[in-house]
């Protein structure tokens, strides 16, 4: 499908990036204030990771995670205010943010059949009208001819910063302690690595991709510059 070919006034916004860049928070905020739908493809992936945990799947056996994926029923919720995601009818939100999924994910979500499956799902839910969809690989494989891609990044420690403090928030003090910066950053580095380093759609910036370093910036400043660069091609609430 062309863009030619889209419904008018539809859009994909494409957000990609590594681990801890806000990406999720950002492309949220930016769904609800040009009334867009949002997707989360990134958590697809932690749905699979889930149920093959569950089925006692090694996540690492290509094969049998490849032979069991199809089977697999879940739902894709692309409200930016309410983000439910249910796996063969059971809401686990909490569950695939867990660390457990955290661990099994990169060998699952690098998975070619994995990716192959999840991928036409992505792609029709990303052009079923006004859509901003994040994840490692939108602009560059699932929509490729997106209207706007951001490639969002930020340096290392605060990039570790930020998942300490979004784990933090996460889980209750009086169950676990807040994780370690340097125990974050280093979990980081090692899905950079693995996510950059897979032969099956590695995750890297689109060459028409606009790179945002957002170090330095406030979220409601990456979330202006995405909506001025949105509207500079058109794209607005």
């Amino acid at each position: 499908m062309s863009a030619a070919d889209h419904a008018p006034g539809s859009f994909v916004i494409a957000i990609d990036g590594p681990s801890g860049t806000g990406k999720s928070t950002v492309a949220r905020r930016v769904a609800a204030a040009l009334g867009a739908g949002y997707l989360d493809t990134g958590a697809m992936y932690r749905l699979i990771t889930l149920a093959v945990l569950e089925t006692g799947i090694d996540p690492t056996d290509d094969e049998a995670v490849a032979t069991m994926v199809a089977s697999v029923t879940f739902d894709s919720p692309t409200d930016p205010s309410a983000q439910q995601h249910e796996l063969a009818g059971r809401s686990v939100t909490s569950e695939i943010r867990g660390p457990e999924v955290t661990r099994a994910v990169t060998p699952v979500s690098a998975n070619p059949a994995v990716r192959e499956h999840l991928a036409t799902r992505q792609r029709r839910l990303a052009r079923s009208g006004r859509m901003v969809v994040e994840g490692r690989d939108i602009g560059t494989v699932i929509v490729p001819d997106a209207e706007l891609k951001i490639y969002l990044t930020a340096d290392a420690d605060e990039r570790a910063r930020r998942r300490h403090r979004q784990d933090a928030g996460r889980t209750a003090a009086a169950v676990a302690p807040a994780s370690d910066i340097a125990a974050v950053a280093l979990d980081l580095a090692r899905r950079d690595d693995a996510d950059s380093s897979r032969q099956h759609a590695p995750l890297q910036a689109a060459d028409d991709a606009v790179v945002i370093d957002s170090s330095q910036m406030e979220l409601a400043e990456t979330v202006a510059t995405v909506l001025r660069l949105a509207a500079e091609r058109g794209i607005r609430s």
